[in-house]
């Protein structure tokens, strides 16, 4: 991530200062040529360009350099910052790969113009995603965005327009869906365990080390990152419709932020708020103060990079500045008529979730409890916690029973490597669970949390073909339905045999 476009503002930061301060703080990081480094076609492989190559872009990074070597190729990398860029560089020398050309920001097009990529790769800041999806198709390439597709609903429109006007391939990441356990309750639903689902209670608990990392970085501004109802339950609101095979039709919700305050500071007994953690006068008080430079990730990532374009990766998460929401609740009711309860709470004791589904044949239930981790810090995101995840299944009248969840390796529950194989290995095998997103996967997702935001301002039901109306029907697996029969449940209570 750590990218931005010509003219537009980055935690404070225009184009123009950017400008100002790389003339100087660069020398001697000099952004290099295709030619340089004598970079050719090689023949069968995809030719891939990652824009945005703060530490979102290293899982793709590594794909391209390393795991899927044989069947594709970084040729081009892109971002604001110089020294992420030359990192990217060394990242690739490293693998035992051709250094790709390194492009500012500005140069976007000269990079699709030298380069020549089959497909775009889009891991910057949240807020100008569609600003290089659309480029990317309108230039000719098929475009690779990370979630969130987008932040809002107009954002959303360009997209859905130019990939139908240009017919170029657009798909999101949603490494959520690939996650063995998670994969494991669509496979409970599609077999029909409950039946057809009438109602979701789901709730998602961040913990007060990565829950509070939002409130540090870029992710604090709302204009940037659409606020965790986009940038985090983006994956929440996916996991719905695809575990559904449904799309969302109205939504309802409240907001707040109460606890990540200059109020909050006193409570907890600071002074007061403070600009960021490396200069605090208060590091020593404080339960939240994150050093980057005791991490070698962090410090080479962004603490050794500030020069290049301002950015802070360690903010005072008690600033009054920040935009975003701490504590959330959802109503979603969908198009096929199930609903769905969403909470969201960003200061909890425990990190993971909770998603109960109640279907025409029984309950379902399962929880998951993630490890802590800092993202870029070279610790595992989303790993699991074996003892604090199960599925259970609660029949009509009959015992319950849990079953043996399924399990995997890696970041994001082990979803990461699943998802990386099904986008880079052409050898892939057909996927009956239909993981892979597009942009009507992706819009669907991320027009929830833009309809929940406009529920906080309004107070009031928006319906989701009013943000942008006549998005199709995503690919999904097919469920049971309100045509199925349904078995008589067993007798029981005071009536019955009970």
């Amino acid at each position: 991530m750590g990218n931005i476009v010509s003219g537009q503002k980055y935690q404070g930061i225009t184009r123009r200062d950017f400008a100002k301060a790389s003339m100087t703080a660069s020398a001697g990081v000099a952004l290099s040529t295709g030619a340089a480094f004598g970079l050719t076609q090689e023949s069968g492989r995809k030719r891939y360009a990652i824009v945005g190559v703060g530490g979102r872009s290293y899982m793709y990074q590594t794909a391209l350099n390393r795991t899927f070597a044989q069947y594709a190729e970084l040729v081009g990398v892109c971002d604001l910052n110089v020294g992420r860029l030359k990192l990217a560089q060394e990242n690739a020398k490293r693998a035992g790969r051709p250094e790709p050309p390194a492009y500012e920001a500005k140069d976007f097009d000269k990079m699709i113009a030298d380069t020549k990529p089959d497909t775009v790769i889009v891991t910057t800041v949240d807020g100008f995603h569609h600003q290089y999806i659309v480029r990317a198709m309108e230039l000719g390439c098929n475009a690779m965005s990370e979630k969130p597709l987008t932040t809002n609903a107009e954002k959303c429109r360009q997209i859905i327009e130019t990939q139908k006007k240009t017919g170029k391939k657009c798909t999101v990441t949603f490494n959520y869906r690939y996650s063995p356990p998670r994969t494991q309750v669509k496979d409970l639903l599609m077999a029909g365990t409950v039946g057809e689902v009438l109602s979701v209670d789901f709730h998602w608990m961040l913990n007060t080390t990565h829950g509070t990392d939002y409130f540090r970085r870029w992710h604090s501004n709302k204009e940037n990152s659409g606020g965790l109802m986009i940038h985090k339950a983006s994956h929440h609101w996916d996991l719905v419709n695809w575990w559904l095979s449904d799309v969302p039709a109205a939504v309802l919700a409240s907001g707040k932020r109460e606890f990540y305050t200059p109020q909050m500071a006193k409570r907890l007994g600071l002074q007061g708020h403070h600009e960021r953690c490396h200069t605090c006068p208060e590091a020593e008080q404080c339960g939240f103060f994150m050093d980057l430079a005791r991490s070698p990730q962090l410090k080479a990532l962004y603490l050794d990079n500030e020069q290049y374009d301002g950015y802070f990766r360690d903010r005072c998460v008690f600033r009054p500045e920040i935009s975003i929401e701490d504590t959330m609740n959802v109503l979603v009711t969908y198009a096929g008529g199930p609903t769905l309860s969403y909470s969201l709470n960003a200061f909890n004791a425990w990190e993971g979730y909770v998603v109960i589904f109640n279907g025409t044949k029984g309950r379902l239930e399962h929880k998951m409890e993630e490890q802590v981790y800092v993202f870029g810090d070279a610790s595992v995101p989303g790993a699991i916690k074996r003892e604090g995840t199960y599925i259970r299944v609660y029949p009509l009248r009959d015992p319950a029973y849990e079953v043996e969840v399924w399990t995997g390796q890696g970041g994001h529950g082990g979803g990461d490597d699943v998802m990386l194989n099904d986008i880079f290995n052409p050898n892939r095998e057909a996927d009956k669970y239909l993981r892979a997103a597009d942009q009507r996967a992706g819009a669907y997702s991320m027009l929830v949390g833009a309809a929940a935001n406009q529920c906080f301002l309004s107070g009031n039901l928006v319906k989701i073909n009013d943000l942008v109306p006549g998005i199709p029907m995503p690919d999904y697996p097919t469920m049971p339905s309100e045509k199925d029969p349904v078995p008589m449940p067993k007798r029981g209570g005071p009536r019955g045999r009970g």
